[in-house]
């Protein structure tokens, strides 16, 4: 039982992240490393789900975009 829980919490704080992750992608992020989404905020809530999945692959490219980039906005 002990293991279905803490299993359960580690899902959990995983969304969490992933969550944290999609607000910031969304509101930052996206429009530095896709220029084409600029403006395009319609559909920016339907990504959601698919970044809290998949928050570190994200975040890997995210940060990778922006050292190739120099940090340049």
């Amino acid at each position: 039982m002990e293991t279905a829980a803490f299993l359960i919490e580690l899902g959990r704080y995983y969304l969490y992240a992933g969550g944290v992750v999609a607000a910031a992608f969304l509101v930052v992020g996206i429009d530095r490393v896709e220029p084409s989404a600029n403006g395009s905020y319609a559909f920016r809530p339907l990504l959601i789900p698919g970044i809290c999945l998949i928050w570190p692959l994200v975040l890997y490219r995210w940060i990778s975009l922006e050292r190739a980039r120099g940090g340049q906005p």
